[in-house]
């Protein structure tokens, strides 16, 4: 059963109604099609402008959304042969970053993601997608060696951020995160990011200063959570809707402020609705990424993605 958001609420009422209506279609013979028609046209109306309006928390929400595809769906359908790669060479291997070679509708890429997991033991394992600083470390070998084999490199970010724990700070998580943005930076091929959940702070763009970044259309990426920002500015979390609004961090409003190049449409009622169609979606914006970036030469890869990032918040 898929979990409901408070704003969801009359829309499951109506969804529930047509499953009681089929229920009783089948087992009784109950010729009831009209009504069943009838209430889904109510259900897919209000759920149209349910979701045309959601307001910046509404979309936080959505975005971390327990049934929205994570890295793993887009690995397992969109690419083949993949071959994970694990560790850092320094300490240890971090699950929250996954990442491998494989093949993408027909080209070789590095593919590299942040993954929650989808039930206790899967989140557990990957520690809810907040990488420790072994992650990170792990990204950057792994951006490398797609350079070394001239091979573009394909990021996903969902992350709510870095791990802030005492263990990672030790071990450096600043100096990890710092690093990778520079190898982003810095790398000679192709580095497309898309956010398809929760990009949040560092955590996020550590694996996300590209060339070309992508949001689902409910997604969100910010510098803190809107929690964290209210406890900051307010000293209330509760002030966590007034602090979404006020950071700019949905899709729509990062297109307009030059922080992003596309926005994916997902299907209607979100992503958590129709995962394949999301992860179609996904796949095509990432071909047609691809094919823009494929014959730019290596130096303007690298000067190009530098230059955005250094005049970003100039206009």
């Amino acid at each position: 059963m898929k979990a409901t958001l408070d704003f969801e609420k009359p829309i499951a009422e109506l969804e529930g109604k047509i499953e009681e209506l089929r229920h009783l279609s089948s087992s009784e013979s109950v010729n009831i099609a009209e009504e069943i028609t009838r209430l889904q046209k109510k259900s897919d109306k209000l759920l149209q402008q349910t979701y045309s309006s959601l307001t910046p928390w509404q979309k936080v929400q959505v975005a971390r959304h327990s049934d929205r595809p994570h890295f793993k769906d887009y690995m397992e359908t969109l690419v083949e042969d993949f071959v994970p790669f694990a560790g850092d060479r320094l300490f240890a291997e971090d699950a929250a970053i996954v990442g491998g070679l494989g093949r993408f509708r027909g080209k070789s890429v590095m593919f590299i993601g942040h993954e929650k997991g989808d039930d206790t033991e899967s989140r557990l394992k990957h520690n809810f997608g907040m990488p420790r600083p072994e992650g990170y470390r792990k990204a950057q070998r792994l951006m490398r060696l797609a350079e070394q084999y001239k091979i573009p490199v394909i990021t996903l970010i969902d992350t709510a951020g870095a791990y802030p724990g005492i263990d990672a700070e030790e071990r450096g998580q600043s100096e990890a995160i710092a690093k990778s943005i520079q190898t982003c930076l810095d790398i000679r091929v192709p580095l497309i990011s898309v956010i398809i959940g929760e990009g949040g702070s560092g955590g996020a763009i550590a694996i996300a200063a590209s060339n070309y970044v992508m949001m689902l259309e409910h997604s969100v990426y910010s510098v803190i959570s809107p929690e964290g920002c209210a406890g900051i500015l307010w000293r209330n979390r509760d002030k966590r809707e007034l602090a979404a609004e006020a950071q700019k961090i949905t899709a729509q409003d990062l297109l307009k402020l030059g922080i992003i190049e596309q926005i994916i449409a997902e299907p209607l009622g979100a992503a958590h609705r129709n995962v394949k169609s999301s992860v179609r979606a996904v796949g095509d914006a990432l071909e047609d990424a691809l094919e823009k970036l494929q014959s730019v030469p290596p130096d303007q890869l690298r000067s190009r993605r530098r230059e955005k990032y250094l005049t970003m918040g100039d206009q």
